[in-house]
C-alpha cells in the first residue's frame, strides 16, 4: 500500500510539472536561456576558485565574458546574417528567370518534364513582393514596436530578465545544489545523486562541446565558402552549423544550401565540386578533431533521439521546448540506463 501511494504521489507530482511547463513556457524562456547559461558558466567559475580567486570575481569575469559573447554575436553576425537573407530574397525572382530559362528547356528535351509542374511565375511575383518588404524592414518593426506596446516591453524584459537572472544563478549555482540535494529523501539520495553526476557528465559534454563545435563548423563553413567565391556564404555557414547538432545533418543541408546557391550564382553545375571540397574538410575537421577532443563517446545519445526530442519539445512546448529537449533527452537516457541495469540484476531477467 505504501508502495502503491508513493507511486501514486510521483504520478501526480509528474502530471502537474508537465502542466506548469506547458502553461508557463512562453514565460520560463527567458529563465531556462539563463539557467542554460549558468551551466555552462559555472564549471570555469570552479576552475578559477581553484586558483584562489573569489567566488564574487570568478562570478563578475565569467558573466562579462558570457556578455560580451552575447553582445558581439549581436551586433555582428545577426546583421551580417540579416542583410546576406535580404540579398538573397532579392535575387531569388532573377534566380527564378535563369531557371525557367536555361535549366527547364533542359528538363523538357533531357527527362521529358513538363514545364508547367514548374510554372513559378506566381512564386516569382510573391517573392518581388516579399522583397519589397524587406528593403523597408527597419521601419516595418519600428511600426510594429509602435503598434503593440506589449511586444516591446516583453521584448525590453527579457533583454533584462536573462543577464540578470544569469548572474544570481552563476553566484548561488553550488548553493542552490546543496539546497535541492538537501530536500530529496534520504533512502533515495544517492541514487538521485548518481544519477544527477552521470546526467551531468551526459549534459556538459553535450552542451558545451556541442555548442563549441557547431560554432566552430559554422567558422570553417562560412569561411570555406567565401574564399570560394560564394555568395550568402556567411548564411549558408551558420545555418549548417548551428543544425550540425545532429551528426551529419549540418554537413547535408549545408552541401544541399550551398550546392544550389553555386549553381544559381555561377550557373554551373561543376561548381558544386568546391562546396563539396568545403564541406569534406570541415567534417573530417570535426571528426578527427573536434568532436573527439570536445565531446567523445561521453554522450550516449542517438542522432535519431537527438533530432526526435527536438521536434517534440518544439512542438509541445515551442522554443522553449527545444532548449529543454536535449538536456531531457539526455537526463532520459541516464534513467534509461540506469534502469535497464537494474533490470538485468532483476530476478525478472536472471529466471
Amino acid at each position: 500500500m505504501l508502495r502503491k501511494s508513493r507511486t501514486r504521489f510521483w504520478l501526480i507530482l509528474g502530471a502537474l510539472l508537465f502542466g506548469v511547463l506547458y502553461l508557463l513556457a512562453p514565460v520560463l524562456t527567458p529563465f531556462l536561456i539563463a539557467t542554460l547559461l549558468a551551466y555552462l558558466g559555472d564549471p570555469l567559475i570552479d576552475r578559477l576558485e581553484a586558483r584562489n580567486i573569489s567566488r564574487s570575481w570568478a562570478v563578475a569575469m565569467v558573466f562579462g565574458a558570457l556578455l560580451l559573447g552575447l553582445l558581439l554575436l549581436m551586433l555582428l553576425l545577426i546583421p551580417l546574417s540579416a542583410y546576406q537573407f535580404k540579398g538573397l530574397m532579392q535575387r531569388l525572382p532573377a534566380y527564378i528567370d535563369w531557371f525557367q530559362s536555361d535549366i527547364l528547356p533542359w528538363l523538357r528535351d533531357t527527362l521529358g518534364a513538363d514545364p508547367e509542374l514548374f510554372n513559378l511565375s506566381h512564386l516569382r511575383t510573391q517573392l518581388i513582393a516579399y522583397a519589397q518588404e524587406i528593403g523597408d524592414l527597419a521601419g516595418g518593426l519600428l511600426e510594429s514596436f509602435r503598434a503593440s506596446s506589449t511586444v516591446v516591453f516583453d521584448w525590453l524584459a527579457n533583454l533584462v530578465l536573462v543577464p540578470v537572472v544569469t548572474f544570481y544563478l552563476l553566484r548561488d549555482w553550488d548553493l542552490l545544489v546543496i539546497k535541492v540535494r538537501d530536500l530529496l529523501p534520504r533512502r533515495i539520495e544517492p541514487t538521485v545523486n548518481k544519477l544527477a553526476r552521470e546526467s551531468d557528465e551526459v549534459i556538459g559534454a553535450f552542451l558545451r562541446g556541442q555548442f563549441i563545435v557547431m560554432g566552430a563548423l559554422g567558422i570553417l563553413y562560412s569561411v570555406g565558402l567565401s574564399i570560394i567565391g560564394l555568395e550568402f556564404s556567411l548564411l549558408i555557414g551558420l545555418m549548417a552549423g548551428l543544425v550540425s547538432f545532429v551528426p551529419y545533418l549540418g554537413l547535408i543541408v549545408g552541401i544541399v544550401a550551398a550546392s544550389i546557391a553555386a549553381i544559381l550564382q555561377f550557373h554551373s553545375f561543376l561548381s558544386i565540386v568546391p562546396v563539396l571540397i568545403v564541406f569534406g574538410i570541415g567534417q573530417v575537421i570535426s571528426d578527427v578533431f573536434l568532436t573527439p577532443k570536445l565531446i567523445g563517446d561521453r554522450i550516449g545519445l542517438h542522432p535519431v533521439a537527438v533530432l526526435f526530442a527536438v521536434l517534440a519539445g518544439g512542438h509541445l512546448f515551442g522554443f522553449f521546448g527545444i532548449l529543454l529537449a536535449l538536456p531531457a533527452a539526455a537526463v532520459i537516457a541516464v534513467v534509461l540506463r540506469h534502469a535497464r541495469a537494474e533490470y538485468l540484476q532483476s530476478i525478472f531477467y536472471q529466471q
